[in-house]
């Protein structure tokens, strides 16, 4: 399922560019709540102790995953190589955030589910898409030696 992304305009790979940098951002800093209690989050001993509030199975293999999931998935969406791969698992995490954490109506404001779900349709269209051209691989393909 390689995409090489020949068919995208120089404004499309723009495009997909800033969709990928606003979701690393996104992903970077809730995952770093989660698994290291960065920006006044959790940590992993905090995030466990809410999945255990909220009934899920194997609290900790669920806080790992999901906090993994979301923190290495922002990485990889940064760089951009490796998203296919990545957006399943993010996929897997937002739909669980979106119909078990926040399966309260749709309002953000009442703890809905607006905010996951349009993470997980933009993580899926993502992974429908691709990363574009700029990720760090096609930068490492282009630099062959004698083209320098």
């Amino acid at each position: 399922m390689a995409n090489s992304n020949r068919s995208t305009t120089p404004a499309q790979d723009v495009a997909l560019l800033l969709i990928r940098l606003i979701i690393a951002t996104i992903f970077l800093y809730h995952g770093s709540q989660k698994l290291f209690g960065a920006f006044g989050g959790p940590g992993l001993k905090g995030w466990h102790s809410y999945i255990v509030s909220m009934g899920m199975p194997m609290p900790w293999v669920s806080a790992i995953l999901s906090a993994c999931a979301e923190f290495f998935g922002g990485l990889i969406f940064l760089v951009g190589t490796g998203l296919r791969i990545i957006a399943i698992p993010l996929a897997i995490n937002m739909m669980v955030a979106t119909w078990v954490t926040h399966g309260h109506g749709f309002n953000v404001m009442n703890n809905g589910c607006e905010y996951p779900l349009c993470l997980l349709v933009i993580v899926v269209a993502m992974f429908l898409m691709g990363p574009g051209r700029f990720t760090l691989g096609a930068l490492f393909r282009g630099i062959r030696p004698g083209n320098a």
